[in-house]
Formats: structure tokens, C-alpha cells, sequence
């Protein structure tokens, strides 16, 4: 049925993102469910007027999602969003490589649901009849001959024992294949996550960078604030002591208060501005933190790399072991039916001269 439905089926949008499926269990981890980034693309069914996202990664589909009215996609960061899928019991995440590629996804994935709505209230009955058709699936029968069955096993003399020894080689070398294949995917599964956790330290990378860089603009303005403050605090300090200096002669007693007011003000402000350029040095210490974490896990998923490479090495020389397996019994065979053939002959031909003999006997 897929394949029937994609030839009628349009592409309206497409873009590029790592997909992410929250834990069945957990409901809070994601789990990375492409290696790399894969295409995730909008279709339209004008037959059904029915609209899906499908994203396809090698020979499986990771994400076959019809969309609905009341579906909603949300942004958790500045390229990361997410929508849950009643229907398949889960909740799909999309990491992007720019935000602006985040902004279009989520103007299409809108666009796409209203127009769903107005499908939906448009063409209800049709689409309950369509509903209706595709609920019954074909069933298929398939007859078995007595061609088809397995042919009888040779019981004469070596062949059975042959036979034997060939199944149990085909057992063991299957054993091996299989046991290399589970460690080289246990390797991916190893790299796919830790790119889904080098991703999500790139994110954190970029806000932090964004961060620091406006803190240390607003680090710069302050100072320039605080040296301005300072030469104020100062002059009105001079006012002060001028004032009492001079005793009577100066301004009343209501404008020093106002002067001490507002010297306790700048003070109190420059206190301030000391306690937030603080605190901007210890993001400063957490952003390099960051980024050593960040090298961490780059040093991890090369070392990953260099595993996954060696046991592709390993496969290949098991496949090539097998190769050779496969060949030296094929030839053993050969070399053993040749030697039955040639028993045959020389049974024959014994059998002949014992008829000879017993012929000679009776005369």
C-alpha cells in the first residue's frame, strides 16, 4: 500500500534535520532515530485531501505521520522543535542546523494543519467513505507443491555422513556472521548517540557564545556607566565637603540632604552593577566548561569512529574467511562425489567379475 500511495501522493515541502523519538518509557529522553541528518518532507493526497509528513532514512520510514487539526508544533529552543503523534503513540523531534530553517518547518507544518481543518469540515463524508474502502486489506494464499518439498537425503555410505558435517560448518560460520553484525551495531547505536549528544552541546554551545558576547557588550557599557557614576559620586562628594566648609553660606540644609540622598543612591547603584558583573564572570567560567565538554565529546565519537572502522575491518576479513570456508567445502564436495562416482564404477565392474568368476565355476 505504500508505494500505491506515494505514486499518488505530491511533495509540497521538504528540509533536512535530525530526527528525534521521545522514550517510550521514560517519556523525557530523546532517542536519535537517524544516523545523520535525513530529508523530512511535507505530501499532499488530493484524492483523500489528506496531508502527511514522511521522512525516510536508507529502506525504513522514520516518520509516517498523518497530520491533523490538532496537531501542534512547538519550538523548544532556537532550533529544536517538537510535535506529538496520537496515532503512533509518540512525540517527534526535529533538530535543525539553522533557525531560520526551524521558522520555515514551523510556518509549513501550520499552514499544512489549517488546511487539514478546512478538509476536514469540507470533505468529511468523502473522507469516511475513502476510510471506509481502505480498511479492508487484501488477502493473499499461497499453495504449496509437492515439487516445492525437500529433497530425500542420500544414504549411501559417506554422503549422509557429508551431509552432517556440512550443516554444522553452515551453523557455525552463521553463528560468527551474526555475532560480528550485533557488534557493529552496538558500535552505531554507541555513534548515533553520541552525535545526538554532540548536537545537543553544539545548541548549548551557540547560545552561550551568543551570550557572552552580549554580556561582554553590556560589560563594556557598564564600566563607561560605572566611571561616570564615579565622577559624579565624586563631585558631589566636593559639593559636600564644600558646603561643609562653608557653613551657612552655602545652600539650606534640605539641599544636603538631597545631595547625601543621592550620593547613597549612586552608591546603592554602583553596588548593583558590581553584583551583575559577577555574576557575568561565572557564565563566563560555565561557557568554558562548556566547551570543554564540548572536546570531550568530539575526542569520544572519534574514538567511536576508530572502533566502528575496526570492526568493519573485521567483517570484512570474517566474510572473506567465510568465502573461503564456503569454497574449500564446495571443492571438498566435489572431490567427494568424484570419489563415489569412481567407487560406483569400480563396484560395477567387481560385481561384473564376480559373475565372470561364478560363470567360469559353474563350467
Amino acid at each position: 500500500m505504500f508505494p500505491h500511495h506515494r505514486e499518488r501522493e505530491q511533495p509540497i515541502f521538504s528540509a533536512r534535520a535530525h530526527v528525534f523519538q521521545i522514550d517510550p518509557t521514560t517519556k523525557r529522553n530523546w532517542i536519535p532515530a537517524s544516523k545523520h541528518a535525513v530529508t523530512v518532507s511535507f505530501f499532499y493526497d488530493a484524492n483523500r485531501n489528506v496531508y502527511r509528513i514522511i521522512s525516510v532514512g536508507g529502506t525504513k520510514a522514520i516518520i509516517n505521520c498523518t497530520v491533523t487539526p490538532s496537531m501542534t508544533f512547538t519550538k523548544t529552543s532556537q532550533k529544536f522543535g517538537q510535535w506529538a503523534d496520537s496515532r503512533a503513540n509518540t512525540v517527534y523531534g526535529l533538530g535543525f542546523a539553522t533557525e531560520q530553517q526551524l521558522h520555515q518547518f514551523s510556518d509549513k507544518f501550520k499552514e499544512v494543519k489549517d488546511a487539514a481543518r478546512l478538509a476536514r469540515e469540507k470533505s468529511q463524508d468523502k473522507e469516511l467513505a475513502n476510510t471506509a474502502l481502505t480498511i479492508a486489506a487484501p488477502q493473499f494464499s499461497q499453495d504449496l507443491s509437492d515439487e516445492l518439498q525437500s529433497p530425500p537425503v542420500m544414504c549411501v555410505n559417506g554422503p549422509e555422513d557429508k551431509l552432517f558435517r556440512s550443516q554444522s560448518a553452515d551453523i557455525t560460520l552463521s553463528s560468527e556472521k551474526e555475532r560480528i553484525k550485533k557488534m557493529l551495531s552496538e558500535g552505531s547505536i554507541c555513534e548515533m548517540n553520541l552525535e545526538a549528544e554532540l548536537f545537543t552541546l553544539q545548541d548549548s554551545n551557540s547560545k552561550l557564545v551568543a551570550a557572552l558576547h552580549e554580556a561582554n557588550a553590556n560589560v563594556e557599557q557598564w564600566k563607561k556607566q560605572l566611571a561616570a557614576y564615579q565622577e559624579e559620586t565624586d563631585r558631589l562628594r566636593d559639593q559636600v565637603a564644600e558646603l561643609e566648609a562653608h557653613g551657612g553660606q552655602g545652600p539650606s540644609d534640605l539641599l544636603k540632604d538631597e545631595l547625601t540622598q543621592s550620593l547613597e543612591e549612586l552608591e546603592a547603584l554602583l553596588k548593583a552593577k558590581d553584583e551583575e558583573i559577577h555574576i557575568l564572570q561565572s557564565k563566563k567560567a560555565e561557557y568554558h566548561e562548556m566547551e570543554h565538554e564540548r572536546d570531550q565529546a568530539i575526542h569520544r565519537l572519534r574514538e567511536t569512529e576508530m572502533r566502528n572502522s575496526d570492526l568493519e575491518r573485521r567483517i570484512q576479513n570474517s566474510e572473506q574467511n567465510l568465502n573461503n570456508s564456503l569454497e574449500e567445502r564446495d571443492r571438498m564436495d566435489s572431490e567427494i562425489q568424484r570419489a563415489i562416482e569412481i567407487l560406483d564404477i569400480k563396484i560395477f565392474d567387481l560385481n561384473d567379475l564376480r559373475q565372470s568368476l561364478v560363470k567360469l565355476i559353474d563350467k
